[in-house]
């Protein structure tokens, strides 16, 4: 199978590092031209320079933060009133980890309008184009909390299965105008993010880090974290025509960890 994403144009959230940077790269690689969007200037000059430009692809970045909701809604409009995407992948930096008991009224809403309402009106800014030419793919990276919640990230839990309930949505009211919405269930994986997660864990609970993580990798039937290559290749896949017949998909790609059937 050789996919082949040349021509087409992709807008990836939280692109300068992680999972998101290797699903710009493997975009790239496929011959995808990529819009990198994330908050570190410096970060995404980097991660510009490590994309592959062999296709006569030609890459650019947004400078947007994520959490300051209405810099970002307007960076969006400013940028879809010019420009428009064949493929657009929602992915944001997560809120803090906590219980249901530690979090207020603020945290929720900041933590909605991270991870639901950006992701909706990036959606919704793309979508216009993508109808009018019978193409589209909408990507969205979730988590397995969405099946399994975890007691330490409630908001999480709580924002991201709001969104792949609405995306579930949108691919029926979408999918006759030839665009697919899918999302991904996201495992643990070797990121900068899980680590943080995993030291405030340790913080927390006064666990070594290293036990922490040791028993992370345990937990996993494959008995290895995630490489965010691989991730890069399932996104690849559903940018794809190879995956024009599915859509409304909730994926894991978590190594097993997930136990649910559904």
């Amino acid at each position: 199978m050789n996919i082949t994403l040349t021509g087409k144009t992709a807008l990836v959230g939280g692109s300068s590092a992680g999972i998101g940077k290797a699903i710009a790269q493997q975009l790239a690689a496929s011959g995808a031209s990529v819009v990198l969007m994330a908050r570190s200037e410096d970060r995404l000059k980097a991660a510009l320079k490590e994309l592959p430009v062999d296709q006569e692809q030609h890459h650019r970045y947004i400078v947007t933060d994520f959490e300051d909701y209405d810099q970002h809604h307007k960076c969006m409009a400013r940028f879809f009133s010019v420009n428009h995407v064949d493929i657009l992948v929602n992915n944001t930096n997560g809120p803090a980890a906590g219980g249901v008991f530690t979090k207020t009224e603020t945290d929720y809403q900041r933590a909605f309008e991270l991870l639901f309402q950006n992701a909706v009106n990036t959606t919704r800014l793309a979508l216009p184009h993508m109808r009018n030419q019978g193409f589209g793919r909408i990507i969205n990276v979730s988590s397995m909390t969405v099946k399994e919640p975890s007691a330490t990230l409630v908001l999480s839990n709580t924002m991201r299965t709001a969104l792949v309930s609405w995306s579930k949505t949108l691919a029926s009211a979408v999918a006759s105008d030839g665009i697919t919405v899918n999302s991904i269930l996201t495992g643990f994986f070797d990121t900068d993010r899980l680590n943080s997660l995993l030291k405030q864990q340790a913080d927390d609970t006064g666990i070594p880090f290293d036990e922490l993580k040791r028993r992370r990798i345990e937990a996993i039937p494959v008995k290895r974290l995630g490489d965010p290559r691989e991730y890069g290749s399932l996104v690849a896949f559903l940018a794809s025509e190879y995956a024009s017949f599915l859509t409304g998909a909730a994926i894991p790609l978590d190594g097993g960890a997930a136990a649910g059937l559904l």
